[in-house]
């Protein structure tokens, strides 16, 4: 019998059986082997914006249930695989826009998940004091030290965004020293401050001459203006971002419904 493996040791059999057949591993969730399933099939040649199968194909088609077809499609839809329409279904996202969701991940986390690799470009890292904004957003006195990145994010060599941080010097202590973090979140982690919750503010612009030169794009350049300020499980802020992101490469997706009145 045929079967598709996927790369973490999952299968998905002629038959629509979701399986797992790594050696010496303990059978893997259903759903996370359906996930596995449904990414190689559209590796396989589904096109860009191309309908996945419905969630009654798809059970059917697999044997498994319809909350392990959604849990796989939800895995899917986090990772930037796949985009859902309200009643029109599931599809195929396009490789060359990278999408947001409401989780809360970092620019690496989305690079990676559109199989695309991040990198970064330091122009700034300095310590500094608080201005007026950083204070309010991150609950400091104005002056309090904070250290400050800027940094030049790309995807597979190409720019994608340029990203401003600040972060509460007595949260990350000797990293002006260290130099560039490979994961500003796992800094965070280790300090005892992971990332938990944002708040985050969205609107369109436009790239001025230096902007403009960093990302590549002409000045005047369409591109998206993104407010975070992100905050631990504790609810202390831990980061202030401020974000431009190249409007032809990025693009944000929100699940809304319509509240019922009466």
């Amino acid at each position: 019998m045929n079967t598709d493996t996927g790369t973490n040791g999952s299968a998905a059999t002629d038959s629509g059986t979701v399986t797992s057949t790594g050696p010496g591993t303990e059978r893997e969730p259903k759903h996370e082997a359906l996930r596995t399933a449904l990414a190689a099939l559209i590796d396989d040649g589904l096109a860009p914006h191309e309908a996945l199968p419905s969630e009654r194909d798809l059970m059917q088609r697999y044997s498994v249930s319809r909350m392990t077809v959604r849990r796989a499609v939800e895995r899917l839809t986090q990772e930037g695989r796949v985009y859902r329409v309200q009643g029109a279904g599931t599809f195929v996202a396009d490789p060359a826009t990278i999408s947001k969701s409401l989780h809360l991940t970092s620019f690496s986390e989305d690079i990676r998940g559109r199989r695309m690799v991040p990198d970064s470009r330091l122009l700034v890292l300095e310590r500094t004091e608080a201005d007026l904004d950083c204070a309010r957003d991150l609950f400091l006195t104005p002056g309090s030290p904070v250290v400050h990145l800027e940094r030049l994010r790309t995807a597979d060599g190409e720019p994608m965004c340029l990203e401003n941080v600040w972060l509460p010097e007595a949260l990350v202590p000797g990293l002006v020293e260290h130099g560039e973090p490979q994961s500003l979140y796992s800094w965070l982690e280790q300090a005892g401050a992971a990332p938990e919750t944002a708040d985050q503010t969205i609107r369109a612009t436009v790239v001025g001459p230096r902007e403009a030169a960093l990302l590549d794009v002409p000045p005047q350049f369409p591109a998206l203006h993104v407010e975070r300020v992100t905050r631990d499980i504790r609810g202390r802020a831990v980061e202030r971002a401020v974000s431009l992101y190249r409007a032809d490469r990025y693009d944000y997706r929100l699940t809304i419904s319509r509240e019922r009145r009466g």
